[in-house]
């Protein structure tokens, strides 16, 4: 499994900086690109893991740069080329401090809370009676923050957000119907895939010339839920666990092996045979996300062709 990208250090011509993040890294070119590379790192719990997963980075990267594409009648974004299966490069843009979470059931960290007794996130009312995995009313906007590398994203509501002067009144209710209109069109994609878009995460951004923008990933398993539409409705009536496609199966692994991204707990060995486990799932993700199968990268230097594909990309 050492066929993975877990760090670069490239020096590309222009490079201005280079930005580390969980999982993707962000090179500055002459202030007017960036080359987001999307590594095979593993982030959970805000914790990146200490092994990558074979082809993670490349099922992100593509994914996020497809749902960009069918996504970009409605919503303007970042996006202009993919030299590399794991390369995407964009325009600029100065991203907005809060993460646009959209949610359509009662699932994940909104379940994990609605249990403990709360009816209230970011603000917003979540009514009596549910189950978790039951779907919402109507969809529901839970903002989190956008924390550094290694500090936790935090919960916000609107309100917050406005009173701190995080964001614009103008600007957040251009975000927030930007982000109603792409949920709306990631959940249509999805039903023609037999899925279901439980909840999902939006990042945007200004380009210099103000326009607001949406960047980073999008539909992705590390940013979305998603459960098979066949058999939903049979699993809630029985109160069973949904079968999820999505990142959750690794918090749900972690979990198990007492490991919660909080002081003083040790993260879980991965062992070979269950880091091919993850790949294989993201990989079963990929296509039925997409619909169609995935064509393996070369990976036997990765780091290699990464630089020749984005060198010769720069050079035009």
């Amino acid at each position: 499994m050492s066929n993975t990208i877990t760090t670069t250090n490239f020096n590309f011509p222009g490079q201005q900086s280079v930005y580390h993040g969980k999982v993707r890294e962000v090179y500055n070119i002459n202030d007017e690109l960036l080359v987001m590379v999307a590594t095979d790192r593993l982030s959970a719990f805000d914790v990146v893991m200490p092994k990558g997963i074979p082809y993670k980075g490349q099922i992100l990267n593509q994914i996020a740069t497809r749902f960009m594409e069918l996504t970009q009648d409605i919503v303007p974004n970042w996006l202009i080329a993919t030299p590399d299966p794991n390369v995407a490069v964009g325009h600029l843009c100065e991203p907005f401090k809060v993460e646009m979470v959209i949610r359509g059931y009662l699932s994940g960290h909104a379940a994990r809370e609605y249990k403990s007794g709360k009816r209230s996130l970011c603000g917003v009312f979540m009514p009596e009676g549910l189950n978790e995995n039951d779907p919402f009313p109507e969809p529901i906007i839970t903002p989190s923050t956008k924390a550094d590398n290694g500090a936790h994203d935090e919960d916000i509501s609107r309100e917050d957000i406005l009173a701190k002067g995080i964001v614009s009144e103008e600007d957040y209710l251009v975000l927030e119907n930007y982000t109603r209109a792409l949920f709306q069109r990631g959940t249509h994609i999805a039903a023609s895939r037999g899925l279901i878009l439980v909840d999902t995460k939006y990042e945007f951004g200004k380009t210099k010339e103000g326009k607001i923008v949406l960047i980073d990933e999008i539909h992705t398993p590390d940013s979305s839920r998603y459960f098979y539409a066949d058999g939903y409705q049979e699993s809630q009536d029985r109160g069973e666990e949904q079968k999820q496609l999505s990142k959750e199966f690794v918090r749900q692994w972690l979990i198990a092996n007492n490991f919660q991204g909080k002081d003083g707990q040790q993260i879980p060995d991965m062992s070979e045979e269950y880091i091919a486990s993850v790949s294989e799932r993201y990989i079963e993700l990929y296509e039925n996300i997409l619909g169609e199968p995935f064509i393996k990268a070369d990976i036997s230097d990765i780091q290699a062709r990464i630089e020749q594909n984005v060198l010769d990309f720069l050079k035009k």
